[in-house]
C-alpha cells in the first residue's frame, strides 16, 4: 500500500492502519521534500514514478490519498491511476457508519469519530475528518473535504470539490454547489451557488 503524501495528514492517516492492525508493506510518496526519506524512522518514502511502479510490482497496486485539498487529491489520484495504481478507501474502525443504504465511493478517507448515518452517498476521493457528522439522506459529491467536527444535516447535497471548514454546520435541505469553500464555524442556512466562498453565521458570500 502506498500512502500518497508523507507529511501532516499522511501521518495521521497511518493511524487508520494501526487501528486496523495492518501496517505491513506500507510506503509513503513525496517527490517535493528530498529530506524526507522515512516516516517515523520505519516507513520508506518513495521519490519518483519508477519507485512507485516498482512498489506496485512487488506489493500490489493499491494506494490511498494522504493529502488534503480537494483538487490536489484529484490530481494525485489521476497521476497514480495512470501509473497503474488502484485507488482504495481508508476508513477508520472507530468511525460509525450506518448499516442501511450507504454508498461510499472509491478512495474515500474517513477518520476516527466520524458518524455517517443511513441513506447517505459519499463520493469518490472524499475526505471526512475527525468527529464530523453526515446525517440521513445526504449526498456528498466527489473529492469533497469535510473538516473536523463539521455537521452536514439531513437531505443536504454537497457538490464536487467543495471544502467544508472545521465546526461548520450545513442545515437540512441545503444544496451547496461545486468548488465552494465553507469557512470554519460557518452556519449555512440557504443554498450556495458553485465557485464561491461563504463565511459567518449565517453564512454569506465573501
Amino acid at each position: 500500500m502506498i500512502i500518497v503524501g508523507a507529511k501532516g495528514f499522511a501521518k495521521e492517516l497511518l493511524q487508520n492502519f494501526h487501528d486496523s492492525g495492518n501496517e505491513s508493506d506500507i510506503a509513503f510518496f513525496d517527490d517535493l521534500n528530498p529530506e524526507i526519506i522515512q516516516v517515523f524512522n520505519q516507513f520508506p518514502v518513495l521519490k519518483n514514478d519508477a519507485e512507485v511502479m516498482n512498489h506496485f510490482r512487488i506489493y500490489g497496486n493499491d494506494f490511498i490519498l494522504g493529502i488534503g485539498n480537494s483538487l490536489i487529491r484529484y490530481r494525485m489520484a489521476r497521476k497514480f491511476q495512470n501509473l497503474g495504481g488502484h485507488l482504495k478507501s481508508c476508513i477508520s474502525p472507530f468511525a460509525r457508519i450506518g448499516n442501511y443504504d450507504i454508498q461510499i465511493g472509491e478512495g474515500a478517507t474517513i477518520l476516527a469519530g466520524s458518524i455517517i448515518s443511513n441513506n447517505v452517498t459519499i463520493g469518490n476521493g472524499c475526505l471526512i475528518y475527525y468527529n464530523s457528522v453526515v446525517t440521513h439522506d445526504c449526498q456528498i459529491g466527489d473529492f469533497v473535504e469535510i473538516s473536523p467536527a463539521a455537521n452536514i444535516l439531513g437531505r443536504c447535497k454537497i457538490g464536487n470539490f467543495t471544502q467544508v471548514g472545521a465546526n461548520a454546520t450545513i442545515l437540512p435541505d441545503i444544496t451547496v454547489g461545486e468548488n465552494v469553500i465553507v469557512g470554519a464555524g460557518a452556519v449555512v442556512t440557504r443554498d450556495i451557488p458553485k465557485n464561491c466562498v461563504v463565511v459567518g453565521v449565517p453564512a454569506v458570500l465573501k
